[in-house]
């Protein structure tokens, strides 16, 4: 598994990472021992980075990954968390005093002193602008609450704006081959920074799987069902905000790519974007063994090339562009 280094953070994690946003909740039910079992098989795969936030389960993923971290000291691994998402959507919620009480609630769930990375969950855009809130995050990091902080951010625009800011270690944004604005600016905006970029949706939901049909369904307390059209929260997160019908017929076509180049449509679209230069890490989420191992071996799949890419962009200003590339 090859290692990048994570931005400003200054740590090496695996170019293939773990999300496990379904550890939690919102992609069906996952038991306890299923998601120890994942935690496992991605770091025999040599993943090192896993990312969760405060709200997956209500706190359920950090403390599954606490547990699991602790029975592991010698792992290795980075844990990033997320914060923000446990109050009402608004700037004036972003406070000192309630990053003190995020943070203190993480730092229990995941039984450390110090957080890894605490990313911003994608907070209302004002809140970029705010030089408080990063006053408020410099002071956690001198007073050894966290080592470093990121964002994680729905459009590029808020992208921008915090690769700008001088300390945000890591951007974490929506990126696959359904999704490709930020390949435009905000990769080479990373770069020239030193900030590390997060991919995380790298299959649009499981749509780059290759699996799903037009009738395909899904239970009732996954958010492929009840954020298809953005419901619940940012559409954008659902399927990477493509229509789903119109993402099954794209999907056979990308795994028509990806036979071509002899790989599963799912490691060749994690591969593709974890070979993107800028991005640090890809986050693709796994909800048993199988998908875990599978995820992983993307990481030591040969350079894709040009042509490839090529394909890639042709698909997507085709299918796409016209409906997505304006939003995000």
């Amino acid at each position: 598994m090859q290692q990048r280094t994570l931005g400003r953070t200054g740590r090496d994690v695996s170019v293939i990472g773990l999300g496990t946003w379904q550890l939690g909740a919102d992609w069906g039910e996952v038991s306890e021992a299923d998601a120890r079992a994942v935690l496992d098989a991605s770091l025999a795969s040599g993943v090192t980075f896993f990312d969760t936030a405060d709200v997956y389960g209500d706190g359920r993923s950090e403390s599954i990954i606490g547990a699991w971290r602790r029975e592991h000291p010698d792992a290795g691994i980075t844990v990033a968390t997320k914060m923000g998402r446990r109050v009402e959507q608004l700037p004036e919620h972003y406070t000192l005093a309630n990053f003190r009480a995020w943070t203190d609630r993480s730092r229990r769930n995941l039984g450390v002193d110090t957080l890894d990375l605490v990313q911003l969950h994608c907070p209302p855009t004002a809140v970029y602008a705010d030089d408080a809130v990063f006053d408020a995050l410099d002071l956690l990091v001198a007073e050894g609450a966290i080592a470093n902080y990121g964002v994680s951010v729905e459009t590029t625009a808020e992208a921008l704006a915090a690769i700008a800011r001088p300390r945000v270690a890591s951007v974490q944004i929506i990126l696959n081959a359904f999704r490709l604005k930020p390949l435009d600016a905000v990769l080479p905006a990373a770069q020239d920074a030193g900030v590390g970029i997060i991919a995380r949706v790298p299959l649009a939901s499981g749509l780059l799987s290759g699996r799903y049909t037009r009738e395909t369904s899904f239970a009732a307390n996954d958010h492929r069902s009840y954020n298809r059209h953005g419901e619940a929260f940012d559409q954008g997160e659902t399927f990477s905000g493509v229509d789903f019908e119109a993402g099954v017929e794209a999907a056979r076509e990308f795994a028509a790519l990806a036979a071509d180049a002899g790989l599963a449509p799912a490691t060749a679209a994690l591969a593709w974007v974890a070979q993107l230069p800028g991005v640090s890490t890809v986050i693709p989420g796994a909800r048993n063994v199988a998908q875990a191992t599978s995820n992983a071996a993307a990481g030591s799949v040969p350079p894709l090339g040009d042509a490839f890419t090529a394909s890639v962009r042709a698909l997507y200003d085709r299918r796409f562009r016209a409906a997505i590339h304006p939003r995000w």
